[in-house]
C-alpha cells in the first residue's frame, strides 16, 4: 500500500496520540483509522480495481438498481399495509434517501476508492464501526440480491412452468415447496456476467435498463384511461404511525404509513451501489456526483407516476393480494397482450436490480479482503477482466442459497434494516469529518449539512423503529455474528494491525 507524506504523518500522529505504557504507545483497535490520503493513494496493481465506467454507465448502474423488485413487487404489498397511503410511503422513503444520497455523494467524491459507507466509516470513525457497517452492507447486498431473484421468478414463473419445471421446484420452502430454483438460476447467471468483466456487465445493464423504463411507461399510459380519483379514500386506512392492529398478536406484522415506508424504503435505495464503482469510475470528482443525484432524482419522479397510476387503475386492496401487481392491474385492464409484455420486461430487465447489487456486495467483500478484514487471498484481482472473479461468484453462491428457500417480505425486510444502519454511518461520517476535517477540499458538499445529514439520520432510525420485531431481533443476531468473526480474525489480521505490530 502506498502512502502519501501527509497520510504517514496522521497515521503516526493517530499512533502516538494513544495512551503511553513503560515509554511504548498502548496499542488499542478502537483507535485505528484510515488516512483519507491513504485511501486515494493507490494500491499494487494485484489489488487494484481497473477505471473502466463513465457517467452514463453510472446513471443506468443507480437506476438499475433502484427501479426493479421495488416497483414490480413489493408496490402490492405496502399497499396491503398502508392502502393509498403508500404514495406517502413512497415520499417519506424517498425523502430520507435524497437526504443520505446527498450525504453518498460528498464522501464518494471525496474518497473515490471502492467500499462505499465501509470505506467512509474506516476514514471517519474509525476499524470496529466500519467492520459493523461492512457487515451491514454485506447483509444489504446479498439479501437485496435473493430479494430481487425471489421477485424475478415470480414473473418467470409461467416461462419455467411451460418448460416443464415441476412445482416443487418452483417455489421455496414457505411457499410448500422444496426449492425456487429459477431464483437460483438467475443469481448465478448474473455472478457469471459480473465475473466477465465491469464495463461489459454495465452495458447490458444499461441496454436492460432501457427496457424496463419503456415497460414502465407503457404501464402508466394504459392505465391513465381508467384513473379513478376514488380509490384514493381512505388515504390511510391503516393510520400514519407503524402499529400491530388492535388484538392482534405481538408478532404480527405492522401496518400504517410508516410500517410500509420502512419496507418500500427497500425500493428505493440503489443509488449507493453507485458509490460502490468509485475505484472503477474515470473521472470520479464529476462523474459520481452526477450518477448518484441523477438515478435517485429520475427513480424518485418514476415511482410516484408510477404508483399513483396502479391506485387510481385498481383499488389497494385488490392489487395488494398479488406478488406482480402490475402484471394483475393490466389484466384486470383487460390488456392481457400488453401485460405479457410488461411482465416479459420485468423478467428481461429485473436482473440489472441483482446485477447492481451483486456488483456492490462483491466490491464491499473486495474491499474488506484488501484490508485485511477478510482473508487477502480473496480481493485478488483477475489480470484479464480487472475483476474480483472469486468474490463475484461467491456473491452468486450466497444469493442462490438465500433466494432458494426464503420468501421475498422477509428477505427485503431485513435487508432494510443492513441499509439503514449505513445510511445512518454515512450522515454520521459527513458530520465527523466537517467537524475534524472543515478545510479539506470537496469536489460536491452536502447543502445544508447541518440539517440533511442529521435529518437522515433521525429519518434511518425512526424506519428502523419500524420495521417488525421480528426483523430487528434478526439484524441483532447477524452481528453478534459478525463481531464473533471480527474478535476471532479481523482485529489481529488487519492491515493497521499488522502495521501496528511492526
Amino acid at each position: 500500500m502506498l502512502l502519501t507524506t501527509s497520510a504517514w504523518r496522521e497515521t503516526k500522529r493517530a499512533s502516538w496520540s494513544r495512551p503511553r505504557v513503560g515509554g511504548t504507545p498502548k496499542v488499542s483497535f478502537w483507535t485505528r483509522r484510515k488516512a483519507i490520503d491513504t485511501i486515494t493513494a493507490g494500491h499494487a496493481d494485484s489489488h487494484q480495481l481497473k477505471k473502466t465506467l463513465s457517467w452514463p454507465h453510472l446513471v443506468a448502474l443507480g437506476v438499475g438498481a433502484i427501479v426493479g423488485t421495488g416497483i414490480y413487487t413489493l408496490t402490492g404489498v405496502g399497499a396491503g399495509l398502508a392502502g393509498p397511503g403508500v404514495i406517502l410511503s413512497f415520499l417519506i422513503a424517498g425523502a430520507v434517501c435524497a437526504c443520505a444520497a446527498l450525504c453518498y455523494a460528498e464522501l464518494s467524491t471525496m474518497m473515490p476508492a471502492a467500499g462505499s459507507a465501509y470505506t467512509y466509516s474506516y476514514a471517519a470513525m474509525g476499524e470496529p464501526v466500519a467492520w459493523f457497517v461492512g457487515w451491514s452492507l454485506i447483509l444489504e447486498y446479498t439479501l437485496v440480491c435473493a430479494a430481487v431473484a425471489v421477485g424475478w421468478s415470480a414473473h418467470a414463473h409461467g416461462l419455467f412452468k411451460a418448460a416443464g419445471l415441476p412445482d416443487f421446484l418452483l417455489a421455496g420452502p414457505h411457499q410448500g415447496g422444496v426449492v425456487n430454483l429459477p431464483a437460483v438460476i438467475i443469481s448465478m447467471a448474473v455472478a457469471g456476467l459480473l465475473a466477465l468483466g465491469t464495463r461489459e456487465s454495465a452495458t447490458v445493464n444499461m441496454i436492460l435498463v432501457f427496457v424496463k423504463i419503456t415497460a414502465l411507461v407503457i404501464f402508466v399510459a394504459l392505465c391513465l384511461p381508467a384513473f379513478d380519483a376514488s380509490h384514493f379514500t381512505p388515504f390511510m386506512p391503516n393510520g400514519f404511525s407503524a402499529h400491530v392492529p388492535a388484538g392482534a398478536g405481538a408478532d404480527t406484522a405492522k401496518i400504517g404509513v410508516m410500517a410500509a415506508a420502512s419496507l418500500i424504503f427497500f425500493a428505493f435505495y440503489g443509488f449507493d451501489a453507485v458509490s460502490t464503482a468509485a475505484e472503477e469510475t474515470k473521472n470520479p470528482k464529476r462523474d459520481l456526483t452526477i450518477g448518484i443525484v441523477g438515478s435517485m432524482a429520475a427513480c424518485t419522479a418514476i415511482y410516484m407516476i408510477v404508483a399513483a397510476a396502479s391506485i387510481g387503475a385498481s383499488r389497494t386492496e385488490v392489487f395488494s393480494k398479488s406478488e406482480a401487481p402490475l402484471v394483475f392491474i393490466l389484466e384486470s385492464l383487460q390488456h392481457g397482450k400488453m401485460a405479457q409484455l410488461v411482465a416479459l420486461a420485468a423478467v428481461v430487465a429485473l436482473p440489472t436490480v441483482i446485477l447492481a447489487f451483486m456488483y456492490g456486495q462483491s466490491r464491499i467483500f473486495f474491499v474488506m479482503a484488501r484490508d485485511g478484514l477478510l482473508p487477502r487471498a480473496l480481493s485478488r484481482v483477475n489480470a484479464k477482466t480487472g475483476t474480483p472473479v472469486l468474490m463475484t461468484l461467491l456473491t452468486g453462491v450466497l444469493s442462490a442459497v438465500l433466494s432458494g428457500f426464503l420468501s421475498l417480505k422477509d428477505i427485503a425486510e431485513l435487508a432494510n434494516a443492513g441499509t439503514l444502519a449505513a445510511f445512518i454511518a454515512v450522515g454520521a461520517s459527513v458530520i465527523v469529518l466537517r467537524r475534524r476535517e472543515p478545510n479539506r477540499p470537496r469536489v460536491f458538499s452536502t447543502p445544508a449539512w447541518q440539517v440533511v445529514a442529521p435529518a437522515g439520520i433521525l429519518g434511518c432510525l425512526y424506519l428502523f423503529y419500524s420495521l417488525p420485531a421480528k426483523t430487528q431481533i434478526y439484524f441483532l443476531f447477524a452481528h453478534i455474528i459478525g463481531a464473533a468473526v471480527y474478535f476471532a480474525y479481523g482485529v489481529r489480521k488487519s492491515v493497521l494491525a499488522q502495521a501496528e505490530k511492526a
